[in-house]
């Protein structure tokens, strides 16, 4: 009995230990874990920061600079870039007191015409307030659609020759199912309140009536679009119909039609102002929030509520 009673109490210490020692290697393991993930997030914090402050240009806005917005992209509420947080960066840009001129680098596709028109008329205003203070619009690879709306409220617009510029039209795009519902016996159950509630439904054939009411606003946005590009860029445009019927043109062509002034870039402007500096005063999503979002939904979400990085703000 007493060999039997021995034996139970090593096997219940040898028990006893093992779950200990298993206990401090996981608090091991936790503490270096913890440890790591701070040491990862400060380092994508310093890199973030890093970056950042290089994308501000060469200079601080203290020195006499040529300030530059960015609009990349499709243009729409929500997206980077977006009629608040454009009409943001160009404001400040103009109030700077060093800044000699304000570039608008585009590289866009367009988007909404309602964001490209908030963005036209701010410029017209920022251009009667600071009359001294020019706007140059760079377009790069693509200044088209809404991006070209928003251009053409600049002082002057610089392409390279193989930029693509201009798709000044209105496009409202859909599809007709119906014939294919009906050969698979798909049945439209749609209800509506309203004559026309239902309009553009891919299930349904559209009425020369309501076709006829959606080419009319189409053509109405898009007489509004011929009238901003015709006020901004004047005597400089050619006589020519098709500048409006939704064509796109190479830089080159876009100079010879007057839908832009010259070939440069924003170091042409640098020249023409005198100063090699620049600033970027884009405004935008907060970078270490587009980098926490790669690093997947659940996890993002967690390490910016524990961060507090959150975003204030977030045309065709």
């Amino acid at each position: 009995m007493n060999d039997n009673n021995g034996r139970e109490w090593q096997i219940l210490e040898k028990a006893v230990l093992a779950s200990v020692d298993e206990q401090r290697k996981a608090r091991r393991w936790g503490i270096a874990f913890k440890l790591l993930t701070f040491i990862y997030i400060l380092a994508i914090i310093i890199m973030v920061s890093s970056s950042n402050s290089g994308a501000k240009g060469t200079t601080s806005s203290s020195t006499e600079h040529v300030a530059i917005v960015e609009l990349k992209g499709e243009i729409a509420d929500g997206s980077d870039a977006n009629a608040d947080d454009l009409i943001s960066g160009l404001t400040e840009a103009f109030e700077a007191k060093n800044s000699k001129a304000v570039v608008l680098r585009i590289n866009s596709p367009g988007g909404s015409p309602v964001q490209s028109a908030y963005v036209y008329e701010a410029i017209k205003q920022l251009r009667i307030k600071y009359p001294n203070k020019k706007l140059y619009a760079v377009i790069t690879d693509l200044g088209a659609s809404g991006a070209y709306y928003i251009a053409a409220a600049a002082d002057q617009i610089y392409v390279s020759p193989a930029s693509l510029v201009g798709s000044i039209g209105v496009v409202m795009q859909g599809f007709g199912l119906q014939e294919l519902t009906k050969k698979l016996g798909v049945e439209d159950r749609t209800m509506t309140a309203g004559q026309h509630k239902a309009i553009m439904s891919p299930f349904s054939p559209v009425s020369a009536e309501e076709k006829a009411h959606v080419q009319k606003m189409l053509d109405t946005i898009h007489q509004q679009f011929i009238t901003a590009v015709k006020q901004g860029r004047g005597q400089r445009l050619k006589e020519d119909p098709q500048i409006f019927s939704g064509l796109f043109w190479t830089g080159q062509q876009a100079v010879e039609l007057g839908l832009a002034d010259g070939f440069g870039s924003v170091k042409t402007v640098n020249k023409m102002v005198g100063t090699d500096e620049q600033v970027d005063y884009t405004q935008g999503a907060n970078p270490m929030d587009n980098f926490i979002r790669k690093l997947g939904a659940s996890m993002g979400e967690t390490i910016a509520s524990k961060l507090e990085l959150n975003n204030d703000l977030t045309l065709r």
